[in-house]
């Protein structure tokens, strides 16, 4: 069960924005295998200078406003590879609805089963109440 934080800029049409939260949506669903709708996201946009996103020395340049963030807040456990087809993912996904890979950057953030409480101040990782994702791998 990951949490998915997507920061934008503000002025995308809300197909577009909506195209996004669903691109990284299903290529989160492809890679790590969790159930269609064990989705969480946190779409934000941002105005013009709220958003600072620069190469971090690799030379390449990104676009005035297509800058899209992600983050993903997910439980330790899945390998480098797997975090790597994740990526790829995204941005195969993010292309196709019209997102430039240079204009992609994913943060990928792991955490305990006891680090989540999806209702009723229980930890149903912890309870025995969800299988804890990522041990497939």
């Amino acid at each position: 069960m990951p949490l998915i934080r997507i920061d934008i800029f503000r002025g995308r049409d809300e197909r577009s924005v909506q195209a996004i939260a669903d691109a990284v949506h299903k290529g989160v669903v492809e890679v790590l295998k969790i159930p269609e709708r064990d989705r969480f996201q946190v779409v934000t946009q941002h105005d013009p200078g709220e958003i600072i996103a620069l190469d971090a020395g690799l030379g390449f340049e990104r676009s005035v406003t297509g800058v899209v963030i992600v983050q993903i807040f997910t439980q330790v456990g899945r390998s480098t590879d797997t975090k790597q087809q994740v990526y790829r993912a995204l941005a195969r996904r993010l292309g196709a609805v019209g997102v430039s890979g240079n204009d992609l950057f994913i943060s990928y953030i792991e955490n305990s089963a006891a680090d989540w409480s999806f209702a009723e101040g229980r930890a149903q990782y912890v309870e025995g109440l969800l299988p804890v994702p990522g041990r497939h791998d």
